[in-house]
């Protein structure tokens, strides 16, 4: 069974994509350890938010308001 998993903003899932981007085309070509690095840890970014978006509840905000019997 998975831990409560957190939603993240659509804006992680943005940043993730962009960073990931701007690594391959800038960082990796002048320099390959720190172009590798910022390409995995922006996969990794992008990984959660995809488990963000798969796990995590539509209304989170619904569930704090609802009473148990």
């Amino acid at each position: 069974m998975l831990a409560k998993v957190a939603p993240l903003k659509g804006s992680f899932m943005v940043t993730a994509i962009v960073g990931f981007l701007i690594s391959a085309v800038w960082v990796f070509p002048k320099n390959k350890s720190w172009g590798f690095a910022f390409l995995v840890f922006f996969a990794a970014m992008f990984i959660a938010s995809i488990i963000s978006m798969t796990y995590s509840p539509v209304f989170p905000e619904l569930e704090k308001g609802r009473r148990k019997k």
